[in-house]
C-alpha cells in the first residue's frame, strides 16, 4: 500500500524542457527511460518482464513473449488478471507493416437473459458469485494470436508460468496490497479461500505464494491446446462447478466460444495517428476526447493549469455520454462509429463547452443508429514486431468463483450489462458480449510504429489514454515522464449499466497539482476531490525506426518494470 499511495510528485508549471529539467527535479521526480536494441518488455511485475525477455532471447516473437508474460501475471497478479478473464490486443506486424486488432472477449451465458433480473427487481448484476460470470476469452486469445504471430511451441512459452506456479514466488508490495484489499468480501465464495489465502489470510509482501492447481491447469493447456480449456476436462469442470452453485455458464457456452480479428480504429491528433479498438470496448472514447481537445491550444495552456484540466474534464463528460448510449456489442447493435469519430461531430460537441463553467450535465449526441481490474503489457522483438496487450478479470478477484481444482477465478465482466432497459444498446442478451473497459492503444507516425502503450483502471482508461497522448505530444514529455505525471479522473458520467451523471460529477486530482489551479477549477464549478495516487499500470514501448532503438517505460505507481536487451 505504501508504494501505491506514496507516489510523491513535485511540480512547477512554467515553460521548460521536460527531459532536461527531469534530472534536476524541477518538474517532478521520475526515473530514466530504458533503452535497448534487440527487444523490450514492459509489464506490471518484474518477474513477468524477465520471463518475456527470456522468451525473446530464445528466439521467440513479441507475441510469444507477451503470452508468456501474461501467463505469469495470471499467477503473480491474481486479483487483476488470469485465464478466467478476457483479452484484447493491437499488434504491429513488421513484415506486413500493418496493425492488427484482436477482440478476445467472452459472451453472456446463452441460458441467462434480462428477464431473470427484471423479475427479481434487480437493477444491477451483482459483482460476486455466479451471476456476473461470462465466458473467459483469454486462452482462446492466446492460441489465436499465437497461430498467427507465434514462433516457439506453447509448451515452451507457458513453462515459466508453470514453474513459478509450482515452486512459488515472493509477493511484491503493490500486489500484496491488492490481494488484501477485497478478500473479506470473497472468503465465503466457493474455491476462493483455498486458492488465494494462506492460513486464512492473503499473503504479505515477501511471503512465498504457490498455486499448484494453476500449474496443473497451465500444463494441460500447454500440452493439449485451447480445446483442453473449452471442450475438454477444464470445460467440464467449469460446467459442473457452475451448475452446482446455481450459475448459468455452461459447457455449451465454452465449446461455442471464438475470438475475433478486428480492424483497429484511429483518429489523427496533431499529425500522429492514435489507434484503439472499436466497441464493445471503450477505446473510441479516448479518440473522441482527443478530437474535441485538438481544437484547443493545449501546449500554451500548460500542464496542470486550470484551463487545461477544465477542457480535459469537459471533453471527457461529452465523450462518456456517447459511450453510455452507443457502445455495445456490434453483433447486436449497429454503432455510428464513423460519425462518432468524425472531426465535424467533434466540432459540434466542442461548441457545447463553456470555457469558464463546468457543465452539470450533457446529453449524448443526437446520432441516428441503424436497425454497443486489469494488467497491461507491451513487448517488442528484434524483427520490429510490437504487441500492445491488455488482459483482465474485471474487479479485484472478479466473481470470486474458483472452479474445483483449477486455480483461477472466473471473471465478473457480465456485471457491466444493463438489466434495467431492454432497449439499451448494452442490455443483457444471451450470447452477447458486454460493454468492456479494457483497451490497448498504439500510436503511428507517417505509417510507421511510434509507441505501444496502455494502462489499467476500469472506466478511467480512455481518460488515461488521452492524458498520455497529450503529455507526449502537447507537453513534450518523454515516455517515462508521460506515465509518471499526475493524473485526473472524472467520475459521475453515464454508465452503460444505466446510472447517470448528477451535479457535474466529481473531478478527482492526484497529488502534484498546484493549489492555484485547484482554486480556479472550483471557481469554474468543478467538484474537486483528492487522491495521493489514482491508478497505476501504465506501460509503454517507443521505437526509433531510424536508429532501430526501443524505449521502455513502466510508471512508478506499481511494481512494474520495463527492461530490454
Amino acid at each position: 500500500m505504501r508504494a501505491l499511495l506514496g507516489f510523491i510528485l513535485l511540480f512547477n508549471f512554467t515553460s521548460h524542457s521536460w527531459s532536461q529539467d527531469r534530472l534536476t527535479g524541477e518538474i517532478f521526480t521520475t526515473r530514466s527511460e530504458v533503452l535497448a536494441q534487440n527487444g523490450m518488455a514492459a509489464t506490471s511485475q518484474p518477474l513477468a518482464t524477465q520471463v518475456a525477455l527470456d522468451i525473446l532471447k530464445k528466439g521467440g516473437s513479441a507475441m510469444d513473449a507477451a503470452i508468456a508474460a501474461n501467463a505469469v501475471l495470471g499467477l503473480v497478479e491474481p486479483a487483476s488478471c488470469g485465464i478466467g478473464g478476457d483479452i484484447f490486443a493491437i499488434i504491429w506486424s513488421a513484415k506486413e507493416k500493418k496493425l492488427y486488432g484482436f477482440n478476445g472477449s467472452g459472451r453472456a451465458p446463452k441460458s441467462l437473459n434480462i428477464d431473470y433480473f427484471i423479475d427479481k427487481q434487480m437493477k444491477y448484476i451483482p459483482f460476486y458469485g455466479p451471476l456476473p460470470v461470462s465466458v473467459p476469452g483469454c486462452v482462446d486469445g492466446w492460441f489465436e494470436m499465437h497461430n498467427k504471430f507465434g514462433v516457439l511451441p506453447m509448451v515452451e512459452i507457458l513453462q515459466p508460468a508453470i514453474d513459478y506456479s509450482r515452486n512459488g514466488f515472493p509477493v511484491s508490495e503493490v500486489i500484496a496490497y491488492e490481494m488484501e484489499s477485497n478478500y473479506k468480501n470473497l472468503v465465503e465464495i466457493p474455491g476462493f479461500a483455498e486458492t488465494y489465502l494462506i492460513n486464512g489470510k492473503p499473503p504479505k509482501k515477501g511471503e512465498i505464494f504457490k498455486n499448484i492447481d494453476l500449474a496443473n491447469t497451465y500444463e494441460k493447456i500447454a500440452k493439449k491446446g485451447r480445446d483442453a480449456f473449452y471442450r475438454g476436462e477444464i470445460a467440464r469442470t467449469i460446467d459442473a462447478f457452475m451448475s452446482k452453485h446455481n450459475g448459468f455458464l455452461s459447457y455449451e457456452d465454452l465449446a461455442s466460444h471464438k475470438s475475433n480479428w478486428i480492424e483497429p480504429v484511429s483518429s489523427n491528433y496533431r499529425g500522429y495517428d492514435i489507434w484503439e479498438l472499436p466497441p464493445n470496448g471503450q477505446g473510441t472514447a479516448a479518440l473522441q476526447m482527443l478530437n474535441i481537445l485538438e481544437g484547443y491550444d493545449i501546449a500554451s495552456m500548460g500542464f496542470g493549469s486550470a484551463d487545461y484540466l477544465h477542457v480535459l474534464t469537459e471533453s471527457k463528460k461529452l465523450a462518456y455520454e456517447d459511450r453510455a448510449k452507443f457502445y455495445a456489442d456490434p453483433s447486436f447493435s449497429k454503432i455510428p462509429l464513423k460519425e462518432l469519430l468524425s472531426k465535424e461531430y467533434s466540432e459540434k460537441r466542442r461548441a457545447l463547452i463553456d470555457d469558464d463553467k463546468a457543465a452539470k450535465i450533457y446529453k449524448a449526441g443526437d446520432l441516428e443508429i441503424e436497425t454497443g481490474n486489469t494488467t497491461y503489457l507491451t513487448v517488442a522483438d528484434k524483427d520490429g514486431n510490437m504487441v500492445s496487450l491488455i488482459q483482465s478479470i474485471y474487479s479485484e478477484f472478479a466473481s470470486g468463483m474458483v472452479p474445483d481444482g483449477l486455480g483461477f477465478v472466473l471473471q465478473n465482466r457480465g456485471q457491466m450489462f444493463n438489466v434495467q432497459d431492454r432497449n439499451h444498446a448494452n442490455a443483457l442478451e444471451p450470447g452477447k458480449r458486454p460493454f468492456h473497459t479494457i483497451i490497448p492503444a498504439f500510436i503511428t507516425k507517417d505509417g510507421k510504429p511510434f509507441i505501444s502503450f496502455g494502462l489499467m483502471g476500469g472506466s478511467v482508461q480512455p481518460q488515461g489514454h488521452a492524458q498520455i497522448v497529450i503529455n507526449l505530444i502537447d507537453f513534450g514529455m518523454n515516455l517515462q515522464e508521460a506515465g509518471d505525471a499526475p493524473r485526473m479522473r472524472h467520475r459521475g458520467s453515464s454508465q452503460p449499466t444505466g446510472s447517470k451523471m448528477t451535479n457535474g460529477g466529481t473531478l478527482n486530482l492526484e497529488s502534484g497539482f498546484d493549489f492555484k489551479s485547484i482554486r480556479e477549477l472550483r471557481k469554474k464549478g468543478h467538484n474537486i476531490s483528492f487522491s495521493v495516487g489514482i491508478y497505476g499500470g501504465y506501460q509503454a514501448i517507443g521505437v526509433d525506426t531510424k536508429n532501430k532503438v526501443y524505449t521502455g517505460a513502466s510508471e512508478s505507481r506499481k511494481d512494474g518494470q520495463a527492461s530490454g536487451y
